[in-house]
């Protein structure tokens, strides 16, 4: 940095800088993001640098030329000008402002000495001003600009957040479920345009996005890597080798921090789990696990979407259950092959349909052959990594077979409208499942640990439950949360717990009339290694055990009442009414012991 008027900026912004913490990673985080902020100023110094050189010439010319041209006073005695009233006349004389000719009337050698200045300061001008419009459209310029403001919104932020990596549609589906909730979040990518479009989702609450590769440790820092109100990363983006980077830089960092990314390849997965233990999500192996949910019980399924839905969502559709029999996959590769064996351990008869020739002028004789294959089968499925090719593939097996049972891999969500119209009987977007688990994952881990029991206790079993919680909390995904039954969690209902008399029905009475249930049901009890899955209202509970409910946000309110105060309590658990002031406790105790004394 050989600009000497950089290398001052610098230094001053060194001194000013406070000293550098050491020895913790989030300590590392945090200096990376504090050697940014002056980016913009010194991009500002370097574009400008002539612009000012040219206006300070000018300037400096004009004056001395002004102090050093003859003058006359009031009286017609020589007089010169000294420094000062020449630099004072032609500082408002460039800058446009006009006092008029100080101290004296100017004489003519004067008067066209200025008129010089005045047109070259506006030559100076008019360069400086088309410099400053030309830094303004500067990309880098603007780009300095944003990172500085993203930067201070992360810093002010007061709340915990997470780090999305990534803005394709898993995330934006994920982040408008986090802003229903009130959770806040930080968005990095590296399209400039998917980060402009932050600002158009018009979410709650302002949400910090910057344009750059997460690969860059330095981006991460900017973003909130080392903030001490990060809870979470989360990297969705569609290059696995990029959210790798993402999950072994935050393990490195932050290995405080939970960090739940996308995996397409189950090598790079294991990768994944050598750096801590990361949540893995892999959508294109969770196509066949959910048709196999499908095969085996339809209201598993149903209940599984929703509870892994956005608080409020609507009750999906129950499917009606698909044929067995003959079906006929058509795709590619290792997403093809494992949902192929997937299938084929449902004991189905797969028959697996090539796509050859379509790109050399062979796709007539390719859909024959395909048109052959789906009239013997009760079921396809489509599923390239093209839509095109999907919606082709769909509209040909609907026209050789209108009574098959179809499936398709959706690539995009704008392609929703299409696979409508041509009529699938179950789809997966990639997308939208990615951004179901990870809300699973991150609103509560207990209900990771009771979605793999849903599908174990049959279609009769999810009817059941399904019909629970809609009578208790109506047909919106309720609000999921855990409870912890620990002395510092429960201290309201600690004596019960210590007696082994507290049931799951007496903890969900509503606090204002313990006749009436609360609209929430318990959905898992965890105990230790063991648990219970839906357990029933005469379950007893146990101290340390965690629950998983499932209701409304008026029925959290009241059992968080219930779990604190050890008056509501005794009420709900007992029906006894305990005097909740100091003076009405020694009414009630004297009240008591006079009518122990007559008797």
């Amino acid at each position: 940095m050989g600009n000497p008027l950089l290398v001052l900026w610098s230094r001053i912004f060194a001194d000013q800088r406070p000293e550098p913490r050491r020895g913790t990673a989030e300590d590392a985080a945090l200096d990376l993001s504090g050697q940014q902020p002056a980016a913009g100023i010194l991009l500002v110094l370097r574009r400008m640098r002539a612009p000012l050189i040219v206006l300070i010439v000018i300037f400096a010319v004009s004056v001395l030329g002004l102090t050093l041209t003859p003058g006359e006073d009031a009286r017609g005695q020589p007089h010169r000008l000294d420094i000062f009233e020449s630099f004072y006349f032609m500082s408002y004389t460039a800058s446009t402002i006009g006092f008029g000719e100080i101290p004296h009337s100017f004489t003519p050698a004067q008067r066209m000495w200025v008129t010089f200045a005045i047109f070259l300061s506006v030559i100076g001008w008019a360069y400086a001003v088309g410099s400053v419009l030309a830094l303004t459209q500067d990309r880098a310029f603007r780009r300095a600009l944003a990172r500085r403001r993203f930067v201070r919104k992360v810093a002010r932020m007061g709340e915990p957040f997470l780090l999305l990596v990534g803005y394709g549609n898993a995330t934006k589906r994920l982040a408008r479920s986090l802003d229903d909730m009130g959770r806040r979040f930080v968005i990095v990518d590296r399209d400039e345009n998917r980060v402009a479009a932050v600002d158009l989702d018009s979410y709650r609450a302002d949400t910090p996005a910057m344009v750059g590769d997460a690969r860059d440790t330095n981006r991460l820092a900017l973003a909130g890597l080392g903030h001490r109100h990060c809870e979470g990363v989360v990297s969705l983006t569609g290059d696995d080798e990029t959210n790798l980077d993402v999950t072994m830089t935050t393990s490195l960092l932050r290995p405080d921090l939970p960090v739940i990314a996308r995996s397409s390849s189950r090598e790079v997965a294991e990768r994944m789990r050598a750096f801590g233990t990361p949540e893995v999500v892999n959508p294109l192996d969770r196509f066949g696990d959910h048709l196999r949910i499908l095969l085996r019980s339809p209201a598993s399924y149903q209940l599984m979407v929703w509870l892994t839905s956005a608080p409020e969502t609507p009750l999906p559709p129950r499917y009606d259950p698909p044929p067995r029999g003959r079906w006929v996959v058509c795709g590619s590769g290792r997403f093809s092959r494992e949902l192929t064996a997937d299938l084929r351990a449902e004991g189905l008869d797969v028959a697996v349909a090539g796509l050859r020739g379509l790109d050399d002028g062979e796709g007539v004789e390719e859909a024959a052959v395909l048109a052959r294959e789906i009239g013997a089968a009760v079921a396809f499925v489509a599923a390239t990594e093209s839509d095109t090719t999907n919606l082709w593939l769909l509209e040909t097996a609907r026209r050789a077979n209108p009574a098959l049972f179809v499936a398709a891999l959706q690539n995009r969500a704008a392609n929703s409208s299409l696979y409508e119209a041509v009529g699938v009987d179950f789809g997966m977007l990639p997308g939208e499942l990615i951004a179901h688990e990870v809300l699973a994952r991150l609103a509560n881990p207990v209900l990771m640990r009771f979605l793999p029991e849903v599908p174990r206790q049959g279609d009769r079993w999810s009817v059941h439950l399904v019909d629970r919680l809609v009578e208790r909390c109506g047909t919106g995904t309720p609000h999921l949360w855990r409870v912890r039954l620990s002395p510092e969690e429960a201290a309201g209902v600690a004596p019960w717990l210590d007696t082994g008399e507290l049931t799951v029905g007496d903890l969900l009475r509503t606090p204002q009339d313990r006749e009436r249930p609360l609209e929430a049901l318990v959905l898992a009890v965890v105990s230790g290694d063991t648990g219970v899955v839906a357990p029933d209202d005469d379950h007893r509970l146990r101290s340390g055990d965690a629950l998983l409910v499932a209701g409304t946000a008026a029925a959290r309110r009241a059992l968080d009442a219930t779990l604190a105060n050890d008056i509501t309590a005794a009420y709900v658990v007992e029906g006894r009414l305990v005097p909740s002031s100091w003076l009405w406790r020694r009414v009630s105790r004297a009240d008591t012991g006079r009518r122990a004394g007559r008797r």
